[in-house]
């Protein structure tokens, strides 16, 4: 978890902002069913906004290097699950 959020930090973070993607949190799991569980939200303007984006991030040499590095004894991510919400009509979020 420490390699992870470290990565996060000092790389990933910078490399969304250069590619337009934004976050609106990150957290860890103080109780729950694994103390080892970053979640985080992003948002997004539409879903062709996400894919594109994404895509662009995914592609980026730096973060292929960055992750190639970070991961270089071993793999820090084990399960990815991804969600995408929409708010209700009294969320506060609106």
């Amino acid at each position: 978890m420490h390699d992870l959020l470290a990565r996060f930090e000092h790389h990933t973070i910078g490399l969304w902002k250069k590619h337009g993607i934004r976050q609106a949190g990150f957290w860890t799991t103080i109780i729950g069913p694994s103390e080892q569980q970053l979640t985080y939200m992003l948002a997004w303007e539409s879903i062709g906004e996400r894919q594109s984006r994404w895509k662009a991030f995914e592609s980026d040499p730096d973060w292929k290097a960055i992750r190639a590095k970070t991961e270089s004894n071993g793999q820090l991510i084990v399960n990815i699950q991804s969600s995408l919400l929409e708010p209700t009509a009294f969320s506060s979020v609106m």
